[in-house]
């Protein structure tokens, strides 16, 4: 660590330094060898943000604010020192990490042709995020080029000669799930700021041509830390050069209430902890209890149905949304069990809880990496093959209905259960309906890349999902073998047995009254026993 106003650096090596807002730090680089043109520093911080420039006195063109920051130094002819100042935009002290990256002269030049911002040469990549997506973007690189030359003009032409041929790649990290802390950060953020570490250790999202926009959007994942970073490379001289790594967790550490260390509202912990109980009796016993396994499945497609549309149409808070959810999908719920006992039809139900398995498997399959192929960017494709595959489940299983609806209820139904635990635990499962959802709701989320982080948390969790889903279906296998697949029409069962009893004189049942005149005697009989005894009159005695 260093906190004292001087900070000797190696070009490669990294620095931790506590900052704070009186005493700037100033960072030194010495003998700087010929053959490096320009150096790349760069300074980061977890929450707090850093002020980092080429002056004592930060001026708008020559420094920038944040807390991942970095500045492009272009080294003049004899060089060998170059100086930084930095210091923390706050009161109070800042842990952060320093280092200086050296380029050569072939190597392209990261932020070389920006024209948006406001450094004349900007290497910093810029990051927003909501509660949906991440926006990245960053300003277009230069050719490299020898100390004292005139940097190469940025719109000569289009040609090979040009910057136009350079490529841009978009890598992305993941920091330890459910991991805060600042040095879990100021470690692993080292692992993505040299071209060789982050080719080695981050995933390669995609590549930019100079035709392609300079911003990217990923799905945003709030209280999982993520690192992206971008290599411009120069195909004609086979060089590389890295942008400025930035971090986010895609939330507040400062919030008092939702902060990147509870997330989940009361009411989501509430509404899904009750939805996996129903879930995990569905899992075991839903072939058993149609009527249950009927609800449960109602539920899910009136509370899905009804949340979009209510979110579409309506400002309600969160909370007010997801209780009139949950009243709706009880009501869809009844709707299905009273449409079974009223119309009977097996087919019918059995499409509706094929189509809820269809969805999940189809959820499931965009969550892996074919969801981000450039293809399904389009809404219409996407619609259109999620649909097909949803409806492949149902089709599939159309003629053995009761291998459909005890894989439905030990699937979905587990699966419920994993929602629960998300709720209270981080895993990237939890992202295989949401980001569906996420996609029905926001007009624009077919733009984001979806990848998801899948460590150890995530491992254990799919373990359970597994172990519930297989145990949930062969219990029920075993025990439905030898029984009926599906119980009777109930309406025609119940008007069978009604006519029945009143045509069989014999069946004790016939000589049962109606129930309204039972209702009539058992009134009667409550009149008597609150009923005054009568004086006692003149008896004849017993003859003997």
């Amino acid at each position: 660590f260093c906190n004292a106003g001087l900070l000797e650096l190696s070009l490669g090596k990294f620095r931790n330094v506590l900052l704070n807002q009186t005493n700037p730090v100033e960072a030194v680089i010495r003998n700087i060898a010929s053959n490096v043109t320009v150096v790349i520093f760069q300074v980061h911080a977890q929450q707090s943000d850093v002020v980092i420039s080429f002056d004592k006195t930060p001026l708008v063109n020559s420094s920038g604010t944040g807390v991942d920051k970095g500045l492009v130094s272009i080294l003049r002819p004899e060089q060998t020192v170059c100086t930084w100042y930095l210091r923390a935009l706050d009161a109070g002290q800042v842990l952060s990490t320093a280092i200086s990256i050296p380029y050569m002269e072939k190597d392209p030049i990261p932020g070389g042709c920006n024209l948006e911002f406001d450094l004349e040469v900007d290497p910093n990549i810029y990051l927003d995020y909501t509660l949906v997506d991440i926006h990245i973007k960053f300003a277009p690189a230069n050719l490299g080029y020898t100390r004292g030359a005139n940097p190469p003009s940025c719109d000569s032409g289009t040609g090979q000669n040009s910057r136009w041929r350079l490529r841009y790649d978009v890598y992305q990290y993941f920091l330890p799930e459910s991991d805060l802390s600042e040095m879990v950060l100021m470690s692993h953020i080292r692992k993505m700021s040299g071209v060789q570490s982050i080719k080695a250790n981050g995933i390669k999202m995609l590549t930019l041509t100079a035709d392609d926009k300079t911003n990217v959007y990923f799905s945003s994942l709030p209280g999982q830390g993520v690192i992206y970073n971008v290599i411009v490379w120069d195909p004609l001289w086979n060089s590389s050069a890295a942008y400025i790594p930035v971090h986010t967790y895609a939330c507040s550490f400062a919030d008092l209430v939702d902060n990147c260390s509870s997330l989940s509202k009361l009411s989501t912990k509430v509404f899904f902890t009750a939805f996996a109980v129903l879930g995990l009796f569905t899992c075991f016993f839903g072939h058993r209890f149609w009527k249950t396994d009927l609800f449960f499945t109602g539920f899910i497609v009136a509370a899905f149905v009804f949340f979009v549309f209510i979110t579409r149409i309506t400002g309600l808070s969160y909370d007010a949304r997801l209780i009139l959810t949950a009243v709706a999908g009880i009501i869809g719920g009844l709707l299905l069990v009273v449409s079974w006992w009223r119309f009977g039809s097996v087919l019918l139900c059995m499409f509706v809880i094929g189509l809820v398995l269809g969805f999940l498997f189809s959820a499931t399959l965009f969550f892996t990496p074919i969801g981000n192929y450039r293809v399904f960017r389009d809404d219409v494709v996407f619609w259109v093959t999620f649909t097909c595959v949803a409806l492949m489940i149902p089709v599939l299983f159309i003629g053995c209905p009761r291998i459909l609806n005890i894989l439905a209820s030990g699937i979905v139904g587990s699966y419920a259960v994993i929602l629960a635990i998300a709720c209270y635990v981080y895993t990237s499962l939890a992202y295989i309906t949401l980001d569906l959802l996420r996609r029905v709701l926001n007009n624009y989320f077919s733009r984001a890349y979806t990848n998801v982080p899948f460590q150890r948390n995530d491992f254990i969790i799919l373990s359970v999902w597994a172990m519930l889903a297989l145990s949930g279906v062969t219990v029920q296998l075993r025990r439905e073998r030898s029984e009926v697949p599906f119980p009777p029409h109930p309406y025609l069962t119940w008007k069978r047995e009604r006519e029945r009893r009143s045509t069989n004189v014999l069946d004790p049942s016939h000589h049962i009254p109606p129930l309204r005149e039972r209702i009539h005697n058992k009134l009667l009989h409550i009149k008597v026993f609150f009923q005054k005894d009568q004086p006692a009159g003149e008896r004849t005695p017993l003859l003997l």
